[in-house]
């Protein structure tokens, strides 16, 4: 297989502080506020036959990571809505990868950053499965992660915020060259929290089990997923979940908008089994997502 294109050299455009521009010219300076200290927030949404799956969920909380960073995006709502479909039509794209991000600029350099600027920018581009799709259907194999979701008393864990991933992208080098697809990290008090980029999901008994959102991103995936397995009749139990009780569930899924719905088989020494609850909720979330056809077509 190919290698795919860098991303700093890729065909198209990107939208940038209010302008179509080449892709390859959507740059920024070095000394950017937002490489040295972190200052930036994004989205990660998933567009599906031409249209972006909730995209007025994820450009809010977009404007709520910001607001968390301290950072007034100075655009409404409704214009990056409408950059974001523009920019897919421009791309040519049905199916895709939207990444909407802010940052602060190189106006100022230092922990303070009272009057930097605040970038928007916006890049669309094909992506396929998140994971291997051979993996997939048998399930991911994850592996433990060293390092844990902060309290939320030392960071902004409300916040999708570029800074909060750099133990996401430690955890996953990781695992990746252990052997494994990606890796599940425990929260600051030694709960079971996340993967490096997904929310978890186990089932015991016909039920859902699922860590409460209360020190990591309470997911718009997760969501959606929820708001299925409720349409289903499933009894969802959102609770504090220990380690060692990975052993007594039968099956376990991860949910995100890159992963979508990812079924798991083992965990560290945990081993699940791809079952009737994981497929069913997968087939549900991609016929949610997928636009429906109408009369006239």
């Amino acid at each position: 297989m190919a290698a795919a294109a860098p991303f700093d050299n890729r065909p198209g455009e990107i939208w940038m502080n209010g302008e179509f521009i080449p892709w390859s010219d959507a740059q920024l300076h070095v000394l950017s506020h937002a490489l040295h200290y972190a200052s930036s927030v994004f989205e990660g949404e998933r567009a599906y036959g031409g249209r972006i799956f909730k995209l007025r969920e994820h450009t809010d909380r977009l404007f709520r990571s910001a607001e968390i960073l301290d950072m007034k995006i100075p655009y409404t709502v409704e214009e990056i809505d409408n950059a974001c479909m523009e920019l897919l039509e421009r791309q040519g794209l049905k199916d895709a990868y939207v990444r909407p991000v802010a940052w602060r600029g190189s106006e100022m350099m230092g922990v303070s950053a009272q009057t930097t600027r605040i970038n928007v920018a916006i890049a669309i581009w094909e992506w396929p499965s998140y994971f291997d799709a051979e993996q997939r259907l048998k399930g991911i194999r994850l592996d433990m992660a060293k390092w844990r979701r902060p309290d939320p008393a030392t960071a902004p864990c409300e916040a999708k915020a570029a800074g909060l991933y750099m133990i996401c992208t430690l955890s996953k080098h990781a695992a990746e060259r252990a052997g494994y697809a990606d890796a599940l990290m425990l929260d600051y008090r030694g709960q079971v929290a996340e993967a490096t980029g997904a929310n978890v999901f186990f089932v015991k008994n016909g039920e859902l089990h699922t860590p409460t959102p209360d020190c990591f991103l309470n997911g718009i995936t997760r969501q959606t997923l929820m708001g299925l397995a409720r349409d289903r009749q499933i009894k969802i139990n959102e609770r504090p979940i220990m380690p060692e009780e990975m052993a007594i569930f039968e099956e376990c899924f991860i949910v995100g908008t890159a992963a979508e719905v990812t079924p798991v088989s083992e965990i560290g020494p945990y081993k699940f089994t791809v079952g009737n609850i994981t497929t069913t909720l997968m087939n549900d979330y991609m016929a949610t997502v997928q636009p429906k056809a109408t009369a006239a077509e």
